[in-house]
């Protein structure tokens, strides 16, 4: 089945422009134009497209993206450069995630000084309590 450019952006969240750009970068080679331009997708491409989505807000920079897409399309001679490519991404994705972790636990920590705060009418008797206020 054959998509529009609207089409695709209803499925996928994204806006027109962003798809545009995506193909102008060269991560969208697979997608079939019209004699007058006009950009065809199919089901796979709105797969590619949810791929990239994914990678982008992992933080892989649209080179990255761009050359693993330069490898599949390579074809198996470039199977370990793409598998330590997303090796490479799984750390950084389980770094975030752990900063992210330290995050929560400082806002945990505020929600819990100021749920005491509030029961107790004010900071200062939260204190007296043996609540910190920094964690």
């Amino acid at each position: 089945m054959a998509y529009t450019l609207m089409e695709v952006t209803e499925r996928t969240g994204l806006t027109a422009h962003t798809i545009r750009y995506y193909d102008k970068e060269g991560l969208l080679p697979f997608i079939h134009k019209t004699d007058s331009g006009r950009r065809i997708f199919e089901e796979s491409d709105i797969e590619w497209i949810e791929l990239i989505t994914c990678l982008k807000s992992t933080g892989m920079k649209i080179k990255d993206i761009r050359k693993f897409i330069e490898w599949y399309i390579e074809g198996d001679s470039t199977l370990q450069d793409r598998l330590a490519l997303f090796k490479s991404q799984k750390e950084q994705v389980e770094r975030q995630i752990e900063d992210l972790y330290k995050h929560m636990e400082k806002i945990n920590h505020k929600i819990h000084y100021y749920e005491v705060a509030c029961g107790v009418g004010t900071e200062e008797e939260a204190k007296h309590l043996g609540v910190q206020k920094e964690c």
